[in-house]
């Protein structure tokens, strides 16, 4: 009796451990990261919550991305990215330390806040529309029916919106033979700002004015850019705040 206890304790104790090395070791010093703001916002930026990633706890549990994002807006963790082959993505909660700046906490539940909001919106059909873009051109839901819809959400004075307007054009010449794959964006300003600051600053998207309240109320986004992935169901399948996370997803969905 008391050797199958003794062998049931060994059991459990070899399966933690074969849980807790299955993953690998950070890719960063945890501590070392947070030692000031700077070089955690430099290493954050290269996390991306919006991508596709395996979440883990502080104790290398496998979790789901919402519990994930949760714990991040809700307690004091940052997440590290595990070392692993170029396309996986593994990411780890590590806590937060004491004397870190507390700008680090604050970022991180800001971004995980929207990233879980963006999560819970993939998979979900995306709100009807019918609208004209600049050319006059009527684009909705049974226009595009078929296809996949890559859409920009943004306005004139978003600095970050505009930054990105070379990669998205690139984005789109990479696409150009791909009838299946229409680019739209949502912007808040009016026709006549909308033409005279493109006329400086083309952007290769079909362009629809006057989108402000849609997309606060409709759409009710809080952070600009954000890019929509639509499959051809006319489903969400991914919310997005980057180029960069932009260019994978769409990758990823395009196979299809």
């Amino acid at each position: 009796m008391k050797k199958s206890i003794l062998f049931l304790v060994f059991l459990l104790i070899f399966t933690n451990c074969i849980s807790q090395t299955k993953f690998g070791n950070p890719e960063v010093d945890p501590v070392q990261i947070q030692k000031t703001y700077g070089s955690w916002s430099a290493y954050n930026k290269t996390l991306m919550l919006s991508r596709d990633f395996t979440a883990l706890d502080a104790s290398s549990k496998e979790i789901s991305k919402e519990a994930f994002f949760n714990i991040l807006v809700n307690e004091n963790f940052i997440p590290i990215r595990l070392k692993t082959a170029d396309s996986i993505y593994e990411y780890k909660l590590f806590k937060i330390q004491p004397k870190s700046d507390t700008s680090i906490k604050a970022t991180i539940s800001q971004e995980a806040f929207d990233a879980l909001k963006n999560y819970e919106m993939e998979g979900k059909p995306f709100p009807k529309f019918l609208f004209k873009d600049l050319d006059g051109n009527e684009v909705s839901n049974e226009t595009m029916k078929g296809k996949i819809i890559v859409i920009k959400c943004w306005y004139i004075h978003c600095a970050a919106c505009i930054k990105e307007f070379p990669a998205v054009n690139a984005l789109v010449a990479k696409y150009k033979d791909r009838k299946d794959i229409v680019f739209v964006s949502l912007a808040e300003d009016t026709p006549e700002q909308l033409k005279t600051f493109l006329a400086r600053k083309p952007l290769s998207y079909s362009v629809i004015p006057n989108m402000k309240e849609y997309m606060n109320n409709t759409l009710q986004l809080n952070a600009f850019p954000t890019h929509f992935i639509l499959n051809k169901e006319g489903k969400i399948a991914k919310v997005l705040n980057n180029y960069e996370s932009l260019e994978v997803a769409l990758e990823k969905e395009s196979r299809f």
